[in-house]
């Protein structure tokens, strides 16, 4: 087994290296077990192949396993590389970020609802979120937003509001809102700001380097094409660096008060997931399957429900915990916060709220639901 022998041979081979010939099919367990590590982390793998057909088996094989590398072969020699990253990047010119515009997949509406009993649950939803008390409610694009210095300025910060939002709680978007109206929150001012100062006003907010470009080139095409104003379609806003579909159909709605599609964001991805009404791994899948199904009726209003009960949901759980015990189907709610993931024993006695949650799962036939013991 020359293969075997020649890999014995390199010098600080682990032991737990395995090596398995049947005929002439080589299984390589651990690939990077086989390197010589240098002092910068660089490696090459010691083996040469010496029968063509054997090593090609071979060289299949390590290129399914492995997930993060991948093999080029050069003089009938494998050679370790690097995956290039996936991420979306821009084309620079004279320092600009250019944008790259985004297709729209075509969704077909008329598909029939995944669960039943969703109009009872949203309808609960829309109950607990009567008040109107989550973030998104007092430092969302809309509140946000200028409305005494005319529509094209009140359409331009609630996009601007929008780009801001991205990783980003909406508390600390506020913050960075408040501080560019104080500097003057309009297009040809944003695009005379130096990206030093810009970057200073928004450096509170997630990945602000970024963003502080997007929003330099998304103010140069605006004053360019648009007189400062945005563009009044979605297919257009996709084209603005940094913009993506469930900004687009957020600011089409908030700006525009119209809605040909739905923002999805994580809080409705994960919830959507969570209750079965989707079965998706991103917000995008997630937007396309829900527009199936959900009447258009409700477009308008789904992000702005469901995000601020998510929000809730997450960084309010007491006031959460006491809604859903003083709305009108205690119990329902309180399946509800638990199909979502929420510990409603656990919360229930941080927050001395057992008695009630024992008072409203006493007062409904449906106490199985719970766990009695666990709150005693």
């Amino acid at each position: 087994m020359p293969l075997l022998t020649r890999a014995k041979s390199i010098n600080r081979v682990p032991s737990n290296l395995k090596v398995i010939v049947n005929f002439s099919i080589f299984e390589v367990d651990a690939i990077t077990t086989l390197a010589t590590w240098k002092r910068k982390n660089s490696f090459r793998l010691g083996m040469q192949r010496r029968n063509d057909n054997i090593s090609e088996d071979l060289h299949t094989l390590i290129k399914k396993k492995s997930k993060k590398i991948t093999y080029k072969t050069k003089n009938n020699k494998p050679t370790l590389i690097k995956k290039k990253s996936k991420k979306i990047t821009y084309k620079t010119k004279d320092n600009k970020p250019q944008s790259r515009s985004q297709k729209l997949q075509e969704v077909k509406y008329g598909s029939k609802p995944p669960d039943e009993n969703w109009e009872s649950i949203y309808a609960l939803v829309q109950e607990l979120r009567a008040d109107k008390t989550a973030p998104v409610d007092y430092d969302g694009g809309e509140v946000l937003s200028e409305t005494n210095r005319g529509e094209v300025v009140y359409r331009f910060q609630v996009l601007i509001a929008l780009m801001l939002s991205s990783q980003t709680k909406d508390s600390v978007v506020g913050e960075a809102m408040k501080a560019l109206q104080k500097h003057g929150l309009e297009a040809k001012n944003i695009l005379n700001t130096s990206d030093e100062k810009l970057n200073s006003l928004i450096q509170k907010v997630g990945f602000h380097n970024n963003k502080t470009k997007y929003i330099k080139a998304t103010c140069q095409i605006l004053v360019d094409k648009y007189s400062g104003d945005i563009p009044p379609t979605v297919e257009e806003m996709l084209k603005l660096p940094g913009v993506g579909p469930k900004m687009a159909y957020i600011v089409e709605n908030v700006a525009f008060g119209r809605t040909t599609g739905i923002g999805v964001d994580t809080h409705m991805h994960r919830m959507f997931n969570e209750l079965h009404w989707v079965n998706t791994k991103t917000p995008e899948k997630t937007r396309q399957q829900l527009e199936r199904w959900l009447p258009r009726e409700k477009w308008s209003e789904v992000n702005y429900l469901w995000v601020g009960f998510g929000q809730e949901l997450q960084q309010q759980k007491e006031k959460t915990l006491r809604k859903a015990l003083s709305c009108s189907k205690p119990v329902d709610a309180l399946e509800l916060l638990k199909r979502l993931g929420m510990d409603c024993n656990k919360w229930g006695k941080k927050y001395g709220l057992v008695e009630e949650i024992n008072m409203a799962l006493k007062a409904d036939k449906n106490i199985a639901k719970f766990k009695k013991e666990d709150l005693q």
